[in-house]
């Protein structure tokens, strides 16, 4: 891939990806906040502003797979909840089923457009054979990025939402396996957290984010975006 298609790829994936990891960690500390913990919204956590969010080795991450990064995650303290091991389960469930909202939300956007025009899946084609787009003119200057960034946004809210659940620790899966099983199993599970973060970087690393990971994500991307 030469330098060109990285950066474009990167360039229109850049938005989609910020704003849905910060939608997904506001969906933390909103939840947090509803249940009876305010910490996200005393720390100023509860907004849309990528930059109260940003993680630096999450933007790496995403940089490096173009499909997956994750974002700072919002300050929760589960003993200002009425029930912290089971309300936790809810609070950790709150990203991901944003990330699946906001999925639906961008292919609906998606198939409306490509419907008002169905050329513009003729440059979905491209991007997504070379890497990147020929050169625009007329109205397809700004109706082609809005497409594939719609396309773009379905893929990584697919992907933050399916990767988010994996169960280990501390990503959200981890978190609602942790509230879900019996009090002694899972603080020896919980004691997984601690290598957590490594056992992803693994992951990405080894290539199988890419390879079966990303396979899964596009398949179910094509197919709410109803392209078989």
């Amino acid at each position: 891939m030469d330098a060109s298609s990285y950066i474009q790829q990167v360039s229109l994936g850049i938005v989609p990806v910020l704003f849905s990891v910060s939608l997904h960690e506001v969906a933390h500390g909103a939840a947090a906040y509803a249940l009876g913990d305010p910490t996200a919204k005393e720390a100023g956590r509860l907004t849309l502003n990528p930059l109260k969010h940003l993680d630096v080795l999450g933007l790496l991450v995403f940089i490096i797979t173009r499909i997956i990064g994750w974002a700072k995650p919002v300050p929760v303290n589960p003993y200002n909840l009425k029930n912290p091991k089971k309300d936790m389960i809810w609070v950790a469930a709150a990203g991901p089923a944003t990330n699946i909202a906001l999925a639906l939300l961008s292919a609906t956007a998606f198939r409306i457009l490509i419907k008002a025009n169905a050329h513009l899946l003729e440059f979905l084609a491209v991007f997504l054979k070379w890497g990147k787009l020929p050169p625009l003119h007329g109205v397809y200057m700004f109706l082609v990025p809005i497409a594939i960034m719609l396309f773009l946004s379905t893929v990584i809210n697919i992907a933050l939402c399916i990767f988010n659940l994996i169960p280990i620790p501390p990503l959200d899966g981890g978190r609602i396996v942790y509230g879900i099983l019996p009090t002694p199993v899972a603080e020896k599970y919980a004691l997984i957290e601690r290598w957590g973060l490594l056992i992803v970087l693994v992951l990405v690393l080894a290539g199988g984010i890419d390879k079966y990971f990303g396979y899964a994500v596009m398949k179910l991307s094509f197919i709410l975006i109803g392209v078989s």
